[in-house]
């Protein structure tokens, strides 16, 4: 956590991934962001991996460092609490993060007309707005006929949601970027960004669209690296590693610790190439250099390798579950991003922080999630300026409701 954006309030009416780790990435730097759902929650409230008492660690998650206002989004006087609260007046506000659809209550034409200069980052599925999710753009782009081993016809999904997460820290560089130009000309926009077009820009600017253009789609290739050297390989003892050498000092320096210097050379020579010198030929002719990389790790066990990969910089990672990666002192376990912080699961655990560090200045511990409607008073009270008449009447007519539902 830091205060770079200390000072800023942000509302966000989101759900799911993108919209939500907008809004998450702004409160880690300092902004108040105040999220509202349906009373009970919305559609990710009870979203796995859920907690022994049925708490979905998924959303206390992605909603770390917010403040919670529940609000009955199905009438129509909740529906203007929240257009309000999007749009409430101040130099700090008049910024919001969505997911709900171009039309409707929360259009930007209707917020704007509360307040014109308003900022609004717009998450949306297709760019036409059709819906969409991380699974179907992905499938669409053509990600999951990359992914898996050449004898493997069916298309593999990704495990970690990709477009969702890229849209989510596009939609908080974009959202900052309006801000920024707001200060220097006083104008209000709304910056809509649908994961369709994160997937295919991504792509188009890894070059697989002009790849593909070019005659040829990617195969799917396993653990194969693309272009370079890299791979699975198991070691003795049945430790797996994934390792890459991509610049000519890695290279050098894997060669040197597996000793296979003079088989290496002999290829070389076979080939007449330099593996050295061209990344490229590595790949080209990985099939003759894997079975002696495979012979060579077979003799070794990782805590033979480790010293010798490190001080050579050989660049390499462990094959290991999440649960272990939990205890790895360069992941998790003693990494100052994170803090033990308590959250509405009643679970204690490490808990992340900002993902940057910023040497400069101080860094202040992660906080946990907010319970559903924790905020519901006080955001009323001090965004609305509604008065404790107010609230209390809206409480009774269920409008709104704190904690748990009260």
């Amino acid at each position: 956590m830091y205060d770079l954006l200390k000072g800023l309030r942000v509302v966000e009416g989101s759900a799911f991934v993108a919209g939500p780790t907008c809004g998450l990435y702004l409160a880690q730097l300092g902004a108040e962001v105040i999220r509202f759902d349906n009373i009970g929650g919305g559609p990710d409230f009870r979203r796995w991996p859920i907690s022994e008492g049925g708490e979905s660690l998924y959303w206390e998650g992605l909603n770390k460092a917010k403040k919670s206002i529940a609000i009955d989004l199905s009438r129509p006087e909740g529906r203007e609490l929240a257009a309000r609260l999007a749009a409430a007046p101040g130099d700090e506000g008049g910024v919001f993060v969505t997911n709900f659809p171009v039309e409707g209550f929360l259009s930007y034409e209707k917020l704007s007309a509360l307040r014109p200069d308003l900022i609004c980052a717009r998450v949306m599925g297709w760019a036409d707005g059709g819906p969409a999710v991380d699974y179907t753009v992905n499938s669409a782009v053509g990600v999951p006929m990359l992914n898996g081993f050449p004898e493997e016809p069916r298309p593999v999904n990704n495990v970690l949601p990709a477009w969702d997460l890229l849209t989510g820290a596009f939609a908080a560089f974009a959202l900052v970027s309006a801000l920024h130009a707001r200060q220097r000309d006083g104008k209000g926009r709304e910056i809509r960004i649908p994961l369709s077009d994160i997937a295919g820009t991504t792509m188009a600017n890894l070059g697989y669209l002009a790849e593909s253009l070019g005659g040829q789609d990617r195969q799917r290739m396993g653990n194969d690296l693309f272009g370079a050297f890299g791979r699975d390989f198991l070691l003795k003892g049945g430790q797996r590693i994934m390792l890459v050498a991509i610049t000519p000092r890695q290279w050098k320096g894997l060669t040197q610790v597996l000793e296979i210097e003079a088989p290496v050379a002999a290829l070389e020579v076979e080939l007449g190439v330099s593996f050295a010198a061209d990344e490229g030929l590595r790949f080209d002719h990985r099939e003759r250099l894997f079975p002696l990389f495979e012979a060579a790790f077979a003799r070794k066990t990782l805590a033979e390798l480790k010293p010798s990969f490190d001080k050579e910089g050989v660049c390499w990672g462990p094959y290991q579950p999440m649960s272990a990666a939990a205890e790895d002192p360069r992941l998790i376990k003693g990494n100052p991003i994170f803090a033990d912080a308590a959250h509405p699961s009643g679970r204690t655990y490490p808990t992340a922080g900002f993902a940057g560090t910023i040497p400069q200045d101080e860094r202040h511990p992660a906080r946990g999630a907010a319970r559903l409607g924790q905020h519901t008073d006080e955001v009323l009270a001090q965004v609305l300026r509604l008065s404790d008449g107010e609230i209390a009447r809206l409480h009774d007519a269920g409008v709104v409701a704190g904690p748990e539902g009260r």
